[in-house]
């Protein structure tokens, strides 16, 4: 196989110039189209009511996105429910708290995260405050043939597993496949995810994929085991002690990969 010359990101496009990624384009001459195999949908207040979570009988929330955020207190307003102030919140990273402030006042607020984005991280803070009453707002991964949703296990759903913790977990929204049309040129030779949930919806819009010399990078252990337990051979997994971000791991192998070429 010739040198790497076409990248799929399975993200949105990011909207700043200084993005790595399109350094990487610069730098190394290679093309790279963003187009999420995912997408999130809304779960309605009716629905959420069936799970018979009472949010306010929780002391602490947890959240690990920026959607879950969204869609937590839409919920919220949906329901009519207000969070008291002395409700504590437990992010995965600095940047999910700081976006608490579209919804709360941020430095009123008893706010809690990890050192890394990483959940094992979060969990050290999680264990300082073991307490408390968690409610982990998280999403439901639906399956668009089948129409129905799958347990949502995660990583901070298993840790909490593992952990004294008392906690509920609350389906705030769903993550289902973003349909490709068929006719699409779909010819890359690398193509890069961030979810399980992109794993599944590759082979859900591609149900022959031949991986054949096409690299495929994961960023985290869970999109990894995913990608592997679905037969596909992974080339690059971020993050590591070298490679801390996607974007980092990509430039290194593909730095590697194509000098040899």
């Amino acid at each position: 196989m010739s040198k790497i010359k076409s990248i799929l990101v399975s993200q949105p496009q990011p909207t700043s110039e200084k993005s790595p990624y399109f350094d990487i384009c610069e730098k190394y001459g290679v093309k790279i189209d963003f187009r999420p195999f995912i997408k999130v949908e809304p779960i309605m207040a009716k629905d959420f009511r069936q799970q018979k979570v009472s949010i306010l009988d929780h002391s602490a929330i947890v959240f690990t996105a920026k959607a879950a955020i969204d869609h937590f207190f839409r919920l919220c307003e949906e329901m009519r429910v207000t969070i008291p102030e002395s409700m504590k919140y437990f992010c995965v990273s600095e940047a999910v708290a700081l976006y608490l402030q579209k919804y709360i006042q941020y430095r009123k607020r008893k706010i809690f995260f990890g050192a890394t984005n990483k959940i094992e991280d979060l969990m050290i803070v999680i264990n300082k405050h073991i307490d408390e009453k968690f409610l982990i707002a998280v999403s439901d991964v639906y399956d668009l043939n089948k129409s129905v949703s799958e347990d949502h296990k995660n990583d901070i759903i298993a840790l909490m597993d593992k952990s004294k913790a008392v906690y509920t977990k609350a389906v705030c929204y769903k993550t289902v496949s973003a349909d490709f049309t068929q006719d699409k040129d779909f010819n890359y030779d690398m193509l890069v995810f961030f979810s399980p949930s992109g794993i599944n919806s590759l082979f859900k819009n591609f149900p022959n994929f031949d991986q054949g010399e096409v690299k495929i990078g994961c960023l985290g252990a869970t999109t990894a085991k995913a990608a592997k337990d679905a037969g596909l051979r992974v080339d690059i997994e971020a993050p590591t002690p070298v490679a801390p971000s996607m974007a980092a791991a990509m430039e290194l192998y593909i730095k590697e990969y194509n000098k040899k070429k």
